[in-house]
């Protein structure tokens, strides 16, 4: 069975945790911009293991079902109805044959999940179901859905787990269009004037109009390299998610789930994995603050946001 793209959205795409192991070869990990919402909405429909979802970007999609199905959306908040009954996000709903779920205006964040019980069935990639639009691997023939899709799923044999009180907070969500966000010390960090750090943190960054799921150009205060413009280039290495990197312009670039594989400017610091949910929320026009926290804060705040997510997925076993 399948669901049927009436209106696509904005860029919605078949997303799961990821193509890793991957990266050394060249190929990116893709997955989820907020990992913590995609588990949620996998978690509430009863999956116990990774199912692909659709990730939702700004502009939500209308959808028609061919079969009964347990569905949950996370993440972004947006205004949700099913044949023009009004369901709740971060909450197990059903759908009936024939029904068509459809996204109304966007009230907070910019991304949410579709989870669907049975999951999506489109052909993994290197184990992932991941869409990856540069390369165009993964998810629908490697591409964002368009219209007159039918996305296939897989067979629905999960029960949903109980809902969760919308108060409870699961999704981390910007308020009024701003995010604070928790930072390592990036794996070049000497290669910044002695007041880098103090400058990344002194004011927010603007998320510029050329930003995607590869990475988002920030606009704020510049952050110099200690040999000036010539300190600008290293020798390529590794591009961890979240990793915050300074080309010559002294304009960060913030690292996400499509980066590139490897990346030849030095890195000022690194969001920590608890945080990066939040900065997926994030748009371009929208504000992000950064604030450096010691590793013992950066994995404190990791155990207890996977603690809950163990919780909430045990719940539906």
């Amino acid at each position: 069975m399948a669901i049927r793209v009436i209106k696509p959205g904005m860029l919605t795409t078949v997303q799961d945790r990821g193509r890793w192991g991957y990266q050394s070869r060249g190929v990116s990990v893709a997955g989820p911009m907020d990992p913590f919402a995609h588990r949620v909405a996998n978690a509430l429909v009863g999956h116990v293991t990774d199912e692909a979802t659709l990730e939702v970007t700004l502009v939500g999609p209308e959808l028609e079902f061919e079969d009964d199905r347990v569905v949950a959306v996370a993440g972004a908040a947006f205004e949700l109805s099913v044949d023009g009954v009004a369901v709740d996000g971060e909450r197990a709903f059903g759908v009936r044959s024939g029904s068509t779920l459809r996204f109304g205006p966007r009230r907070r964040g910019a991304r949410a999940y579709v989870a669907i019980s049975g999951g999506i069935a489109t052909p993994p990639v290197l184990g992932s179901r991941a869409t990856h639009v540069t390369s165009g691997i993964g998810g629908l023939e490697g591409r964002l859905l368009k219209a007159g899709d039918r996305v296939p799923l897989g067979r629905a044999s999960t029960s949903p787990a109980r809902g969760v009180d919308r108060r409870s907070g699961w999704s981390l969500l910007p308020g009024d269009g701003q995010g604070t966000v928790r930072v390592l010390p990036g794996s070049q960090s000497d290669c910044f004037s002695t007041d880098a750090l103090e400058a990344l943190q002194s004011s927010p960054y603007r998320i510029a109009p050329a930003s995607d799921r590869m990475g988002f150009r920030l606009e704020g205060p510049p952050l110099s390299h200690a040999a000036g413009a010539a300190g600008a280039d290293i020798i390529s290495d590794a591009t961890p998610l979240g990793a915050v990197q300074v080309p010559a312009s002294q304009q960060p670039i913030l690292l996400m789930a499509d980066r590139q594989t490897t990346g030849g400017y030095p890195k000022i610091a690194v969001v920590i994995a608890a945080d990066i949910g939040l900065a997926g929320q994030l748009g371009p026009g929208d504000a992000i603050s950064f604030v450096v926290c010691s590793r013992e804060e950066a994995l404190s705040a990791l155990v207890a946001r996977e603690r809950a997510l163990q919780a909430l997925e045990a719940a539906g076993r």
